[in-house]
């Protein structure tokens, strides 16, 4: 991400007329509409990227090919002036080929590092269920710790940095199941959707009209943040209140999760921070500086729905983690 601040007028009228958390709203909001340059629809895939950004976690994206997941991956790096890299996914890719290697130079006798995609700001691991658990795991460490390992030396990755995986529904042929580690690496899940018939007769507008995915240059997408403003609104959200009550809240949420009959596995104490995280950055972008427990309910799918191991007897009636969540949500008192 560039370190030079272009000019945001309007941002910091923002932070001057409403305070910080205005600050993080009016940014939001500005996104957004460059997102939709590109982008048409995908509200809640839009706001997901920004809320992994804002409390430094990451997003999996699960859809059928064509819903403009990577568009929409591609747009958000251009708008945060963020450095972009793509890697296919294949059953044959190596975990080399995604942190990088250390090559011999005959020039010089001596081996240098070849950085791998793993080092630009946003990573977008295309189709990652393509590849075997092997490859994976390569990206467990970078998630975790920022960092990577190679040939036993430690290289720290770029800050921010956001992985955005995508993958086909599991059911789809050719595909491997993530495992459960590196799923509960990832903060956030999203579900993208099929257009709506609206929003699909927009698409072919656009196309109509001259749009290609191809070319973002053309979509006069301009630049939102960049690392001096980012670092501030991550600042803003980090500090956003949590009461006792909202915190008890959280903590009930992932125990009811846990207890449900339909789970093997439920929620982890990951999950649960993730929750508060993603809640405190949610209220942030509304522009408030406290999390409700509306602000909680609005993030739980995303940050809930890939930490469930069903029992079989509750698969085979149709039961869906979304479904346990909404349970939940439903059933634990809400404080006042």
């Amino acid at each position: 991400m560039a370190e030079d601040t272009p000019d945001y007028a309007e941002l910091y009228r923002a932070d001057e007329e409403g305070g910080r958390c205005a600050l993080v709203a009016a940014a939001y909001e500005r996104a957004a509409a460059e997102m939709h340059k590109a982008v048409v629809g995908q509200d809640g895939l839009i706001e997901a990227l920004m809320l992994a950004l804002l409390a430094n976690g990451h997003v999996l994206l699960e859809g059928v090919p064509g819903t403009a997941k990577t568009l929409a991956v591609r747009a958000f790096s251009r708008i945060c002036r963020m450095e972009f890299a793509r890697v296919q996914f294949t059953p044959d890719l190596m975990p080399s080929d995604v942190i990088g290697t250390n090559v011999f130079d005959p020039r010089t006798a001596e081996f240098r590092l070849r950085k791998g995609p793993v080092f630009a700001g946003v990573l977008l691991a295309d189709e990652v269920n393509r590849t075997p658990p092997k490859t994976q795991a390569a990206l467990l460490e970078a998630m975790e710790e920022r960092a990577v390992t190679i040939d036993g030396v430690r290289h720290q990755l770029p800050e921010p940095f956001l992985v955005c995986a995508t993958q086909n529904p599991i059911e789809f042929e050719g595909t491997y199941p993530l495992p459960e580690a590196q799923v509960d690496r990832f903060m956030l899940k999203v579900i993208v959707d099929y257009p709506s018939p609206e929003e699909e007769h927009a698409i072919l507008l656009r196309y109509q009209e001259g749009f290609r995915a191809t070319d973002l240059d053309a979509t006069g997408i301009e630049p939102v943040l960049d690392l001096h403003r980012l670092r501030e609104l991550r600042a803003c959200a980090d500090s956003t209140t949590v009461t006792a009550e909202v915190r008890s809240y959280i903590a009930a949420i992932s125990r009811t999760c846990r207890a449900s009959r339909h789970a093997l596995l439920g929620p982890s104490p990951r999950a649960t921070i993730s929750l508060m995280l993603a809640a405190k950055a949610r209220a942030a972008i509304s522009g408030t500086d406290y999390v409700t427990p509306d602000d909680v309910k609005a993030v739980a799918p995303t940050v809930l729905r890939h930490r469930f191991i069903l029992r079989p007897e509750s698969e085979m009636e149709g039961v869906s983690a979304d479904y346990i969540v909404q349970s939940v949500l439903e059933s634990v008192e809400v404080p006042r």
